[in-house]
C-alpha cells in the first residue's frame, strides 16, 4: 500500500524541484538515472516577426499556424536514440520582440545548461536596415549572459554507481591554434547557427524551399540532439550560402564589394568593422532607440493588440488621468486655505 503523505501539492512540487537542483533524482520511485539522459538547450533569437516560430515549428514537424511570440516562450522536442532507450530532450526557448526584450536572456541561459546550450539567430533578410543592429545587440547580450553563467559553479550529478560527473561538460568554443584569423576574431562561446530568413522573397521560384528547409532541420537536429554534423556547404553567391563553422576565413571572404565608398576613408579597426561600415553606408541603420522604449511594455505593442481590452484600458487610463488632475487641484486648494 503506498505511503500516504499529508504534504500539500505545492510542498511536494517544491521538494521535487529542490531534488532536481541538488542532482538527487527520485530513482527509488521509478525515476531515470540522470547520467543516462541527454538534454540540450536551443535558444532562438532574432528580428521581430522574422520567422523564428515558423522555422521552429517546421523543425519539430508540427503542422500548426505560427502565432506571435509573447515575450519568451518555451517548448521541447524529443528524439529516440534506439529501441527501449531514453529519448533525448531538446529544451527550446524563443525570444520575441526582437531586441526590445533582450534582458530576458537570463532566463533560458543558466549555469546549469550553458555547456549544453546552442543559439539560433534568425535575421530577416527583407529588413536589411535593421539586420546588423539586431545581430549585434542580440549577440552581445547573449554573449554577456553566457559568460556570466560560465563564471558560476556548476552542479554535479550522481549516478547509481555513485560516480559524480559534471552536468553537460561540453567545452566552450575556442579557435584552433593554427587558425589564420585567431588574432582577429573572438568566436562566440557556444555553438551559433545564423539563419537568413525570407530568402524566398529574392527568388523567382520557391522550388528549392523544401530543400533549404531540409538542410535547416538537419542543422537543428545537430544542435538539439547531437546528431552527426552534415557536410553540406555552398559558397556560391548566386545561391543560398551554407557555411559550416571553421570552413571559411577572412581572406576567403575578402573585402566588401563596393564602388560607391572609398574604403580607405572608413578607418576600420578590423575586417569585420570594415564590413559593418560599408554595410551601413548601403543600408543606413534604423533609429530604434525610441521604438525600444515604447515597446518595453508589451501591452503597447500592436502585435499583441486586443481591440476590446485595449479600448477598455484606454478608457480606464483616461479616467485615471482625470482623477489625478482633480486630486492635484484639490490638494492645491487645501494648501491655499491653510
Amino acid at each position: 500500500m503506498p505511503k500516504i503523505s499529508s504534504d500539500t501539492l505545492w510542498e511536494l512540487a517544491s521538494a521535487e524541484v529542490q531534488s532536481r537542483e541538488d542532482g538527487t533524482g527520485r530513482e527509488e520511485d521509478g525515476g531515470v538515472d540522470p547520467g543516462s539522459l541527454n538534454e540540450r538547450t536551443v535558444f532562438f533569437i532574432g528580428n521581430k516577426a522574422g520567422g523564428k516560430t515558423t522555422i521552429l515549428l517546421r523543425c519539430l514537424d508540427r503542422d500548426e499556424p505560427p502565432k506571435p511570440t509573447l515575450a519568451l516562450e518555451y517548448t521541447f522536442g524529443r528524439r529516440a536514440r534506439g529501441h527501449n532507450t531514453p529519448k533525448d530532450i531538446a529544451h527550446l526557448w524563443e525570444l520575441g520582440g526582437g531586441t526590445s526584450l533582450s534582458d530576458l536572456v537570463q532566463i533560458p541561459i543558466t549555469a546549469q545548461n550553458v555547456r549544453s546550450l546552442s543559439v539560433v539567430l534568425v535575421l530577416d533578410l527583407s529588413k536589411p536596415n535593421a539586420l546588423w543592429g539586431t545581430m549585434e545587440r542580440l549577440l552581445q547580450t547573449t554573449r554577456t549572459q553566457v559568460e556570466k553563467a560560465c563564471s558560476k559553479p556548476q552542479r554535479t550529478l550522481e549516478s547509481k554507481a555513485g560516480s559524480k560527473q559534471q552536468a553537460q561538460n561540453r567545452p566552450l568554443m575556442v579557435l584552433p591554434k593554427d587558425h589564420p584569423d585567431r588574432e582577429l576574431i573572438n568566436p562566440f562561446p557556444v555553438p551559433l547557427l545564423i539563419i537568413g530568413s525570407k530568402f524566398d522573397i529574392f527568388q523567382f521560384t520557391s522550388s528549392k524551399s523544401e530543400s533549404l528547409m531540409s538542410k535547416t532541420k538537419s542543422l537543428f537536429t545537430q544542435l538539439g540532439f547531437g546528431t552527426e554534423k552534415g557536410k553540406s556547404m555552398s559558397s556560391d553567391l548566386s545561391k543560398p550560402l551554407i557555411i559550416p563553422a571553421g570552413m571559411d576565413s577572412l581572406s576567403q571572404i575578402g573585402s566588401p564589394p563596393t564602388t560607391d565608398v572609398d574604403i580607405g576613408t572608413l578607418h576600420a579597426k578590423n575586417p569585420l568593422d570594415l564590413w559593418k561600415k560599408v554595410f551601413e553606408v548601403v543600408f543606413p541603420p534604423e533609429n530604434t532607440s525610441d521604438h525600444h522604449r515604447e515597446l518595453k511594455d508589451p501591452a503597447k505593442d500592436p502585435q499583441y493588440s486586443e481591440p476590446q481590452i485595449d479600448s477598455m484600458r484606454a478608457q480606464k487610463d483616461t479616467e485615471l488621468d482625470q482623477y489625478r488632475r482633480n486630486a492635484s487641484k484639490s490638494w492645491k486648494g487645501l494648501e491655499l486655505e491653510t
